[in-house]
C-alpha cells in the first residue's frame, strides 16, 4: 500500500478534490480535521499548548482557534512551536489509520502543509493542487468571510506555488479552465 499526500495552497480545492478521490474508492485521511480533534481532546497536547499560549487558549474545553490564528500568523516562531506539538500526533494518528487499509493500493493524506511540516518524508508520493493565486484568494475570502489581507497573511505561512510544484510528484491544475476529472483519473490509474 502506498501513502500518498494531497496538498496545495489555501483555496486550491483540496477538500473538493479529496472527495473525488473518495468517490473512486480511495480512503482519505483529513489531517487538518484530525489536528482539530487532537487540539481539543489529546491531554498531552492540551497541556503543552496551554503552556505555550497561556491558560486562556482553551475556552469551555475547546481550543480557541481564532485567538491562536491571530497570534501564530503574526509570530512565525510561535507557529513553529505549535506545529512541533501537533504534527507528531497527527503523524502517529495517520500511520495507525493507514495500517487499517493495508489491503488498498494506496491511501491518501489530505493536508495543507505537507511540505512545510516535513510530512512528505513519510509519504511515497505527493500530489500538489495548483490554482492561480488570485483565484485562491477569492475562494478563501468567500469561504471564510475573510478580508484579502487576512488571506494573504495566511498564504505567507505556506510555501509558494513554485516550491510545491517543484517538490510534488504529481500536479493537478484546478484553475476552472483545465478539465479536472481526467487529471485525477490519470493519477489514480498511475497509483493503482
Amino acid at each position: 500500500m502506498l501513502r500518498i499526500g494531497l496538498t496545495g495552497g489555501i483555496g486550491s480545492g483540496k477538500s473538493y478534490i479529496s472527495n473525488i478521490f473518495r468517490h473512486l474508492g480511495v480512503k482519505v485521511f483529513d489531517a487538518d480535521e484530525i489536528a482539530k480533534r487532537i487540539l481539543d481532546s489529546n491531554p498531552g497536547v492540551r497541556i503543552k499548548l496551554s503552556d505555550l499560549f497561556g491558560e486562556g487558549i482553551y475556552i469551555e474545553g475547546k481550543f480557541n482557534r481564532q485567538e491562536a490564528a491571530k497570534r501564530v500568523f503574526k509570530d512565525a516562531e510561535l507557529l513553529r512551536k505549535m506545529n512541533a506539538i501537533v504534527h507528531p500526533e497527527v503523524l502517529t494518528s495517520f500511520n495507525s489509520w493507514a495500517e487499517s487499509y493495508s489491503s488498498f493500493p494506496y491511501v491518501m493524506k489530505e493536508a495543507a502543509i505537507i511540505f512545510e511540516s516535513g510530512a512528505n518524508k513519510f509519504l511515497d508520493a505527493v500530489i500538489n493542487i495548483s490554482a492561480p493565486e488570485d483565484m485562491r484568494i477569492r475562494r478563501v475570502m468567500v469561504r471564510d468571510s475573510a478580508s484579502r489581507d487576512e488571506v494573504i497573511a495566511r498564504m505567507g505561512h505556506q510555501w509558494s506555488e513554485k516550491e510545491r510544484i517543484d517538490m510534488a510528484d504529481f500536479v493537478l491544475v484546478n484553475d476552472e479552465k483545465s478539465m479536472l476529472i481526467p487529471q485525477i483519473i490519470e493519477i489514480h490509474n498511475a497509483l493503482t
